[in-house]
């Protein structure tokens, strides 16, 4: 029997050994504990004092000699229904220890992200908003990530994240995939440049470099983010076209 999870109440990988030991033992001499588990004397007497300290281990005396045995399983009941009351306990903490953590954050903040699973992290990340803004898009990812790009537009679409993106001149004339809530309009030719591209979403602007090593840092600003969603909308409204 796998006792592992015992380690939720506390228990060390030490003293699941010695109790499981004892458990399929029944009445253990520690030799026999010894034997079953290959800690050191020294190491099981330790463990085994620990655990009559829990309430989970008891002894006999038999000619001068312990014997060690498992107290009822009523006594694991007992500790399970004691985490539970703590977790419980814990989780009404969580909304103080929310609002601390808002009021204590940076304004500010700067994120780095580099590699293929860095930027899978971006386009998660990007899941929880209803809609992200792209500046200078190439469609880099259906590219770059052809087996990742299609379970994700699938999940994009189901979730109802809408996409408006800016895309470069060069890329005008290239034929997209599924276009459900993604709308297109090119920005003229002098905008292009490296392949760089700007995600907004929420309070969060990513700058993207799709080269040699896939780089990205993000900065978290209410602020900042406003700005660039105004400068996407005069875009899309002044200098992009649909063709």
């Amino acid at each position: 029997m796998n006792l592992e999870q015992l380690k939720v109440l506390g228990l060390t990988g030490g003293q699941v050994k010695v109790y499981s030991a004892i458990l399929n033992t029944g009445l253990s001499s520690l030799n026999s504990i010894h034997e079953k588990t290959g800690l050191e004397r020294r190491a099981i007497y330790d463990i085994i004092n620990k655990l009559i300290e829990k309430g989970l281990v008891s002894y006999t005396v038999e000619k001068g000699k312990r014997a060690y045995a498992c107290s009822p399983p009523s006594k694991l009941k007992e500790e399970a229904n004691k985490r539970i009351e703590e977790l419980r306990g814990f989780q009404k903490l969580i909304p103080s220890i929310e609002e601390t953590y808002n009021t204590a954050k940076p304004k500010i903040s700067i994120e780095v992200f580099r590699g293929m699973e860095g930027i899978k992290a971006i386009f998660e990340d990007m899941l929880n908003y209803k809609e992200n803004y792209f500046i200078g898009g190439g469609y880099y990812i259906i590219d770059l990530l052809p087996n990742y790009w299609p379970q994700y537009n699938k999940r994009r679409i189901e979730s109802g994240v809408k996409w408006y993106s800016l895309g470069r001149y060069e890329t005008k004339n290239r034929k997209l995939p599924e276009k459900r809530l993604f709308w297109v309009k090119y920005l003229p030719e002098e905008f292009s440049g490296s392949p760089s591209v700007v995600f907004i979403f929420g309070d969060k602007i990513v700058n993207v470099l799709w080269g040699d090593e896939w780089f990205a840092f993000m900065v978290q600003s209410r602020e900042i983010a406003d700005n660039y969603k105004k400068y996407h909308k005069y875009l899309w409204e002044h200098v992009a076209k649909e063709k």
